[in-house]
């Protein structure tokens, strides 16, 4: 028997934590932290403890109390007993953390696939501080691929969304072919990518499909600009402005700073970047797939540097990591000199560098990520609380990384589930307006598995 069990990610915006069984094989699909995670029981300064491994999560059911799931040290402080790997793989859509956060639990002998870009990704967010997505064997693949698992042949397919190396699958089943969108869209530069996926989902003739459903919702609350229309949305601003312009993104969206890239060299100012962008490009310039300059020879970028311990700006103060690109690294006092020859990569964190850059009044603020679903965003009203302080003119032009509801509804349509379970939304039952009568909404529930045939 084939079957499906949702462990997460249903009723909710990301952690997609999906089991698909196939007689004897067990594969995860996506082994996320949602947005919402844990809001319940902790916030602000209460925070699950590290130290006691998945203790505080299986305390209060924010992840799956499965035997043969989790490393031993994962599991040291709990109930639950140690033994060896009983699932066969995850696989992973791409490297947002709503898909990948959770990755450090598990034992370190399950296998774990994905992009060639997002291990690469995933390896640049390791280096740079902030996530650890444990030791595994690691496996990659591209488009065209056939992934051998068990009874399962899983094709993954790209797709078009606000990262690298994103995904879809078409799982061969006992039972036929078993469809997981992961996130994409329909209106980003990378269109075709997608309507392949479609393509070859609906010529698999699909039993089930799990499908995002992120942007299906009572009312839209997103424009849906596409990629062109954020850049000349943008690209008008800061042509006709002598002030200090600055723009804020999701750091691994390599379409939007390509989009950036672009203003700056078309109205004559230098893209400053952070230090950590720099080095994911660096990581990423090649990948013949994507289309990323070569960051320290560019004559059009320059680094941004903080103050750090010494406040000297000493190359000692900085990462191994960091290192390499001090030498086109430039300080608060450059961007405060050269305002009107300037678009400044800021992310919302670093809005104390403002203090010291201090940007003339009537300088723009282009916040070009969507609210509030993004891990990198800070409250919207202390975000405008800063922008109003400092005189800052906001905008919000952003493409967003989802399909909108219409876009979804020519998807599922053509590609012709017998069945679908909409996920990665908080609205699953308004799939009913979208989907054509022949196929079968089922619901999911939070652990509650299904059988697929």
């Amino acid at each position: 028997m084939t079957k499906l069990t949702f462990f997460s990610g249903v009723n909710e915006i990301g952690g997609n934590k999906f089991l698909l069984e196939d007689g004897g094989t067990r594969i995860f699909l996506d082994f996320g932290q949602s947005f919402s995670f844990g809001c319940d029981y902790f916030g602000g300064y209460l925070a699950p403890r590290r130290v006691n491994g998945v203790g505080d999560y299986l305390e209060f059911g924010l992840i799956p109390p499965l035997k043969g799931l989790y490393s031993r040290e994962a599991i040291e402080n709990t109930d639950l007993r140690y033994f060896r790997p009983r699932f066969d793989a995850v696989i992973l859509s791409h490297a947002h953390i709503d898909h990948i956060g959770h990755l450090h639990f598990l034992h370190p002998d399950i296998p774990v696939y994905c992009g060639e870009a997002t291990k690469t990704i995933m390896d640049a967010m390791a280096e740079t501080g902030g996530y650890n997505p444990g030791e595994h064997p690691w496996k990659t693949f591209r488009t065209g691929d056939r992934l051998k698992i068990g009874s399962l042949t899983v094709a993954p397919i790209h797709v078009d969304h606000s990262i690298p190396a994103a995904y879809g699958f078409i799982i061969h089943t006992s039972e036929g072919a078993v469809v997981y969108s992961g996130d994409m869209r329909l209106h980003g530069p990378m269109s075709k990518m997608t309507k392949e996926f479609i393509e070859k989902a609906a010529e698999a003739e699909p039993i089930a499909m799990i499908s995002e459903g992120t942007r299906v919702a009572p009312k839209e609350r997103r424009v849906n600009h596409t990629e062109a229309e954020v850049r000349r949305r943008s690209q008008q601003i800061t042509a006709n402005t002598s002030k200090l312009v600055i723009a804020t993104y999701y750091g691994r969206d390599i379409d939007r700073f390509n989009t950036f890239h672009q203003i700056a060299k078309a109205t004559a100012r230098k893209f400053v970047i952070s230090l950590k962008s720099a080095y994911l490009l660096n990581k990423l310039k090649d990948d013949p797939k994507l289309k990323i300059p070569n960051v320290l020879k560019d004559s059009n970028l320059l680094f941004y540097k903080k103050r750090k311990r010494s406040g000297l700006y000493e190359t000692r103060d900085y990462f191994l990591w960091e290192r390499p690109f001090l030498d086109k690294a430039v300080t608060y006092d450059y961007v405060k000199r050269s305002q009107s020859k300037v678009l400044l990569n800021l992310d919302q964190p670093s809005f104390t560098e403002l203090i010291d850059i201090r940007p003339d009044s009537g300088g723009h603020f282009i916040h070009s990520m969507s609210e509030p679903f993004t891990e990198e965003d800070i409250d919207a009203e202390i975000m405008h609380n800063w922008l109003q302080h400092f005189k800052l003119m906001f905008h919000q032009i952003h493409a967003s990384g989802h399909c909108p509801a219409k876009d979804l509804e020519t998807a599922i349509n053509t590609i012709n589930p017998r069945s679908l379970y909409p996920v990665h939304t908080e609205h699953p039952e308004l799939f009913s307006k979208i989907i054509n009568k022949k196929i079968h909404l089922i619901i999911p529930r939070r652990k509650k598995t299904y059988p697929v045939k």
